[in-house]
């Protein structure tokens, strides 16, 4: 298959929209068009129904898709790994992280990899842990930076950094945090603000409640943690938040229950090799030295130390 035209395809899927597919790719919409019905012509079948101004993907083109973004990514890598045998640190290095991780842990990595490789171009995306961690599986990422997944993939490779240290929070105002001490049954009575059920943060809360067989009254459902602490901040329920998030509009809750933990980190494919340029971040990440703390330091102040 011409991987010009699979590049046409994978950004029609992307983008939902032929134009702007073709202003992704520097096209005109004819070029485009042609490009995709001479991909539907070696296929023979049509990879996508136009319905007046909206499109979507055929059965064919869902199952392209996921083949059509391991073609590209396999691409992309052999050229890649040409270049890396140079010695050189270049070319594109493509991220998923977690909103989380991109905003209180990331920046510093990623601004000392900018001034030390420059010739690198930094691909950053935010995604759910859950949704970076099947991009990486499926090759659209050389790494992602998320909370590491409750059950391994033999498929993914992990390195953990950073050790998230969750507190059950809810307002000052807020009857929980009145209470001297508290229990996950008393817990129980309150409505609760959570990230999706099928994120690995609640599926930990949850299986605490399942424990003790208790019911979780999960009453607003957001994957954005600031979004989370806007909702507890103002008396909606009670949450559980990373410790670094904390400030005065939260109050910690007196819980008889053990500290809860998450384990962050990098996650890449093992059947992927990996760039000179993501092997040099990977080892940036890993000079942080943070795989038993709380919080993370910058690669400046661990340069310093040692």
């Amino acid at each position: 298959m011409d991987t010009q035209q699979l590049q046409a395809f994978v950004a029609i899927a992307n983008t939902g929209s032929f134009s702007q597919a073709a202003n992704q790719l520097h096209l005109t919409q004819p070029a485009i068009s042609k490009r995709i019905a001479l991909l539907e012509e070696q296929v023979k079948a049509p990879l996508f129904d136009r319905i007046g101004r909206q499109i979507a993907l055929t059965q064919a083109g869902q199952i392209l898709l996921p083949k059509a973004k391991l073609i590209l990514a396999e691409v992309d890598a052999a050229a890649q790994a040409v270049a890396d045998l140079q010695g050189t640190v270049s070319g594109k290095l493509s991220i998923a992280t977690s909103h989380h991780i991109g905003l209180h842990y990331l920046p510093p990595y990623l601004q000392q990899f900018a001034q030390d490789f420059p010739l690198v171009k930094l691909d950053v995306h935010f995604l759910d842990s859950e949704l970076a961690h099947q991009e990486v599986v499926q090759g659209r990422f050389d790494l992602a930076l998320v909370t590491l997944a409750l059950e391994p993939d033999i498929r993914i490779a992990s390195h953990p950094l950073w050790m998230d240290e969750l507190q059950f929070v809810a307002a000052p105002s807020h009857p929980l945090a009145h209470m001297q001490t508290l229990n996950l049954a008393q817990l129980s009575h309150y409505d609760a603000i959570m990230p999706d059920p099928n994120t690995y943060t609640t599926r930990l809360i949850t299986t605490l409640f399942d424990a003790e067989h208790l019911p979780l009254n999960i009453a607003m459902v957001t994957n954005h943690l600031d979004a989370i602490k806007m909702l507890l901040g103002i008396g909606l329920g009670w949450g559980v938040l990373p410790k670094r998030l904390l400030d005065s509009s939260l109050s910690r809750l007196a819980l008889s229950q053990a500290a809860i933990v998450r384990p962050l980190g990098a996650i890449h494919h093992r059947q992927r090799s990996l760039s000179n340029a993501a092997n040099q971040f990977l080892n940036l990440l890993h000079q942080s030295d943070t795989g038993n703390k709380s919080g993370a330091s910058s690669p400046d102040s661990n340069r310093k130390n040692g």
